[in-house]
């Protein structure tokens, strides 16, 4: 399971790093599965902590999430984020990306490009729940769309 973070300048997770928290938890959740480790990724912006270490610590003292986790924290980037998991992803069976849809679509895409053997592992995450970022949804939708405006079509696709 692989967590994105989002641009986190304060000191704790951010309303939306704490959202993908728990979207990538309750991955893990609906198919119980045993020894999953969570990667979150996502480097220090603003001279703060790193969005990884955050993330994790939200995961272990709110959420109480007691797992394996692992962080990879120097990424400013989508793209740095798969090129910096991909050495923690090797021996994986099953690899799951949470965020945004469109933001995680982006990533999928990405390790496609990276590390096509290891996007033939990719799972969806339950990062999207009907009803969930209702208020939002449409700037949510035009602001996926400017982000994924330089995938190619075939990349676009949302099935597995």
């Amino acid at each position: 399971m692989v967590v994105l973070g989002y641009r986190n300048p304060q000191t704790t997770a951010n309303f939306i790093n704490r959202w993908r928290v728990r979207a990538g938890i309750r991955s893990i959740t609906a198919d119980s599965a045993r020894g999953t480790r969570v990667i979150f990724s996502g480097g220090a912006t603003s001279g703060g902590a790193a969005e990884a270490q955050l993330m994790a610590d939200y995961a272990e003292s709110v959420l109480e999430f007691a797992g394996t986790v692992l962080l990879e924290d120097q990424s400013r980037t989508t793209w740095e984020n798969i090129t910096n998991v991909i050495p923690l992803l090797e021996d994986a069976d099953r690899i799951k990306i949470a965020s945004q849809p469109a933001h995680a679509l982006k990533a999928r895409a990405y390790l496609r490009r990276q590390r096509p053997d290891l996007a033939e592992k990719l799972v969806r995450a339950d990062d999207y729940r009907p009803g969930e970022w209702m208020i939002a949804k449409p700037l949510l939708a035009l602001y996926g769309l400017w982000m994924l405006r330089g995938l190619k079509a075939d990349e676009r696709k949302t099935s597995l």
